[in-house]
This record gives C-alpha cells, sequence and structure tokens, in this order.
C-alpha cells in the first residue's frame, strides 16, 4: 500500500500550503516533526516541506504512527470511505459497462455524488478519469478476445467498439500493432530476453535483433515471462540470451542510480501520437515530473491530455521512455501498471539523486 507521497513532487502540497478547504476530505497530510496528521484547512502553522508526508486515507495515516489533530479533528470530515465506495461503485458499473457509453451524470447517480465531485474523487483514487478507465476496461476485454481466439471483426463489437475505426484511434492492442498482427501474437518475430534482479525487483528485458522491445518489472520471474509470452504468445521467445547484455545492464544501472539516462534503440510499432508522446517523455529532465496535461501541450496538442494517458499506459518500454514521471494534476503520484509503490519508489529515488550534491 502507497502511504506517502514525496512533497517536492507531490501536487497536493499546493493546496496544503493554500490551506484549501476544497481540498478537505481528498486526503490528509502528517507532520513528522509532531506526529500529528490534519485536513488541508487546518489553520495550524504550515510545516516544512520537508515535514510533510501525505496519505489518502486517515487509516494509512494512523497506520503510519500518526494521530489526529485536534484542532482542525480531520476525523471528523468525511475523508476516504463515502469518496471510496463511490469510486467503487462507479468502476464496477463501468466494467461492466465496458461496451456502451456510459455519462459522466449517469454515473454520478449511480454514484450518489455531484458530477463534479466524482470525476475529481475518482482521478485522485483511481489514477484516470471515469472515461480514460472504461477505454482501459474495454481495450483489455478486446485483447482478450483476440488471445481467444475470436476473429477481428467479432472481438472489435463484443468489446463494445462502434466500428473498426474506432479501434485505430484508440490503439486498443498497444504499441500501435493492428487487431489481425496482435491476435497471430508476433508470429514470425525472434524475441531474447533475460531476467535480472533490480533495485525494483525483477526485471524483464527482452529485444529483437533490431532493439528493446519491452521492459517489464515485478515480484517474479515467472511471472514476466508469463506476461511476454501473453503479449507475444507466437513469438520465437529464447531465454537467457546473452547478445544483447549492454542492454540490460544499461538498465539495470539506471535503476541502481549509476546512469541517470537511457539511451537505447526501441523496436516497438506504434502510431505517430504515440512516437510523439513518448518522445516528449523522453525529454522530461531526470528528477522531475510532468502532468497528462503539461505533455499534451508540449506536444501542441493541448486538448489531449486524455489521449496522453493512453500512449503512457501502453509503453511497452518501461524506464526507457520514462512514462512514471506523468501524473495526475488532481494529487498523488497516480497509477502504474508496475505498481503504485514502484512508481513512488522510482520517483523519490530520482529526486534524491538529482538534487544531491554533487563533489
Amino acid at each position: 500500500m502507497m502511504q506517502h507521497q514525496v512533497v517536492g513532487l507531490d501536487p497536493r502540497w499546493k493546496s496544503l500550503a493554500a490551506r484549501d478547504a476544497d481540498a478537505d476530505g481528498t486526503y490528509v497530510y502528517g507532520v513528522t516533526s509532531t506526529g500529528i496528521y490534519c485536513r488541508p484547512s487546518c489553520p495550524s502553522r504550515r510545516p516544512r516541506a520537508d515535514r510533510v508526508r501525505f496519505f489518502n486515507t486517515r487509516t494509512e495515516a494512523r497506520q503510519a504512527g500518526f494521530r489526529a489533530c485536534k484542532r482542525c479533528r480531520p476525523d471528523t470530515v468525511g475523508l476516504a470511505q463515502p469518496g471510496v465506495e463511490a469510486v467503487r461503485r462507479a468502476s464496477a458499473y463501468l466494467a461492466s459497462h465496458a461496451d456502451q457509453q456510459v455519462t459522466l451524470g449517469q454515473l454520478a447517480r449511480i454514484s450518489a455524488m455531484s458530477p463534479h465531485h466524482l470525476q475529481r474523487r475518482f482521478k485522485a483514487m483511481v489514477g484516470v478519469s471515469p472515461r480514460e478507465y472504461q477505454a482501459a476496461v474495454r481495450a483489455g476485454k478486446l485483447r482478450a478476445s483476440l488471445r481467444d481466439g475470436r476473429d477481428v471483426t467479432t472481438a472489435i463489437y463484443e468489446a463494445g467498439y462502434g466500428s473498426p475505426s474506432r479501434v485505430y484511434e484508440a490503439a486498443p492492442t498497444g504499441k500501435g500493432v493492428t487487431p489481425s498482427r496482435y491476435r497471430r501474437g508476433g508470429t514470425g518475430m525472434r524475441i531474447e530476453y533475460s531476467t535480472v534482479s533490480s533495485a525494483l525487483g525483477r526485471v524483464l528485458v527482452a529485444a529483437t535483433a533490431d532493439g528493446v522491445c519491452a521492459v517489464k518489472l515485478g515480484d517474479s520471474d515467472t511471472s514476466l515471462v508469463r506476461d511476454l509470452r501473453r503479449e507475444y504468445p507466437s513469438a520465437d521467445l529464447h531465454a537467457n540470451v546473452k547478445a544483447r547484455t549492454e542492454w540490460v545492464k544499461a538498465i539495470v544501472d539506471h535503476l541502481g542510480g549509476v546512469a541517470p539516462s537511457l539511451d537505447l534503440p526501441i523496436d516497438v510499432q506504434a502510431t505517430a501520437f504515440q512516437w510523439k508522446v513518448w518522445r516528449a517523455l523522453q525529454k522530461i529532465p531526470f528528477g522531475e515530473t510532468r502532468t497528462y496535461s503539461t505533455v499534451a501541450k508540449a506536444i501542441g496538442q493541448p486538448t489531449a491530455a486524455r489521449a496522453v494517458a493512453r500512449a503512457c499506459a501502453t509503453n511497452p518500454v518501461c524506464l526507457i521512455v520514462p512514462c512514471h514521471r506523468v501524473i495526475p494534476a488532481a494529487g498523488g503520484t497516480g497509477g502504474y501498471r508496475w505498481g503504485a509503490e514502484r512508481k513512488e519508489r522510482l520517483l523519490s529515488a530520482e529526486l534524491r539523486r538529482s538534487t544531491k550534491p554533487r563533489g
């Protein structure tokens, strides 16, 4: 469970500094020098940034050893439970109606929360908007149907896409791979992979003769290899090949803090938009973050924040394309395919190394 965020990276510091009452009920913060947790609008003297820890729920704050402030009484604010239940109902409805168009108004009525507050809570807790969440569920259904052997047309309509053109716009099969090629599972491709230990657990690095095609993080080799085989079920996979050890070493060194940047060849297919987003992510300086909307503006498409989020979610080569450096504007570090805790640890380590005095 993610218990705290790095203050220097967390947008919630802004609402804390402003004592924003509108933020009450979305999080609490603990002060390490006093052992007390407060609501954002607490009238007490504002703590130093390096003494603040952010928590999504009061329970997390208490589990970390903090006690409630007697002045602002954060336990009297309707934090977490109503919001969690509303978001739980909303996400369950979206998952069961992935093949239908669901408006925010419908979702608000089902969740017994105003559209504005539901949108805000959902994105803060899940890391993406309700629409992005439903798109991810729909994309997952399509990929599952294709892997099960259904023909492309049937899979497209069963997943809820109104037409084949909508599928190609959304790129649900990731990496710019067409549904038909995804269904074939990488037929004719030779992929070599290795698994190694790192500061974030086990790492799988897979590559073709031309470049890295997958970087995966996890707790066990078994799960990582299984994930790779699911992605390329018909590819010719070869384990523990040493031909690309320099690429593997570069990634491990990067995770260990030896190399702040990664400049490795990538061999993945993608849409022009995905490449544009991924190149923008590679330009985010080590130790810094950007929001989805900031990235959208950087690529010259300020209204494409949701599409940017999808491009981040379909990034097949994490670390090389540092999608972990993109965070939601609503606060927190947001979701991450390889676990929110890993994302937080990555950002914390990068911030620490980027600010460490050199001598």
